[in-house]
């Protein structure tokens, strides 16, 4: 432990000596190299993530969704598709819920499906019968959909990883001999100012090494008195091997009522 402490200040004293150097015009004895510091653990894995998410065109996945809520000691269990996809400079997602189970009572279908596509969210729940289109963005400032979806559901890690630092306190869990070694695990505390202070304080995911993305998410819900936990797990994958556009083309279903919720009337609202 010593040795590795000295190293660093070595390390460390060289790289100060260099500065020195290059600021006065001086270049460094021949045969002497400076090394760049070795980035973190954390910031290693994190750069896998941002690389990954950055070439990600095309993922489709099972979804196995659980939200508990202890405080009443029920839980909900659903399950589904997922696919996302970019096209033209611009990300589209969809999320089919297509079983519901209620606690203890026997697995039912439950059909509802959540469309993004950077500016508007649509929900279609075919149990009532209704369709809700929400604006969340400008026609000409279109955010990334998962950005868009994690506010819905905790799907996170899959867009700009950068912004993951400004929305929370990261850190990476030191595995313990129960977990997979096949996992990378992220503690994410939600910043006072993040944007996601009111969805959650609290969310944990595990990065799948083999595939460099997140394959579960769990959650801490916002309201610290009642304490909902969802948890996603992201079953299956298939990375960049192209989901058709025509996913993401659903129109409304004949006798549905359509709400639609425009921009201004939100910021009105609030």
């Amino acid at each position: 432990m010593y040795k590795i402490a000295i190293a660093g200040v070595i390390s460390g004293l060289l790289f100060v000596v260099g500065l020195s150097r290059a600021e006065q015009g001086l270049t460094p004895p021949a045969g002497c190299q400076f090394e760049t510091p070795a980035a973190s653990p954390l910031d290693a894995v994190l750069e896998g993530l941002q690389k990954k998410a950055s070439e990600l065109t095309s993922y489709e996945c099972k979804v196995d969704y659980l939200v508990s809520q202890p405080l009443l000691e029920s839980k909900t269990h659903r399950t589904g598709m997922l696919y996302y996809a970019r096209f033209d400079q611009r990300s589209y997602l969809r999320i089919d819920f297509r079983t519901l189970q209620q606690d203890e009572e026997p697995q039912q279908e439950y059909r509802e499906q959540f469309i993004f596509d950077g500016v508007w969210l649509r929900r279609i729940d075919y149990q009532t019968r209704t369709v809700e289109r929400r604006q969340i963005a400008e026609p000409n400032k279109p955010v990334d959909a998962f950005a868009l979806a994690s506010r819905q559901v905790p799907v996170l890690g899959f867009s700009n990883v950068a912004d993951l630092r400004k929305q929370f306190d990261v850190e990476l869990v030191p595995s313990t001999p129960q977990e997979s070694p096949t996992f990378d695990h992220l503690h994410l505390k939600v910043k006072p100012d993040s944007a996601y202070k009111d969805d959650y304080t609290a969310i944990d995911f595990w990065i799948d090494r083999k595939v460099g993305l997140p394959a579960r998410v769990t959650a801490v819900g916002a309201e610290a008195d009642i304490g909902d936990i969802y948890e996603i797990k992201l079953l299956e994958p298939r990375v960049n091997q192209g989901v058709d556009k025509s996913v993401f083309d659903i129109s409304a279903p004949e006798g549905f009522s359509l709400e639609t919720i425009p921009l201004e009337k939100q910021q009105v609202e609030q």
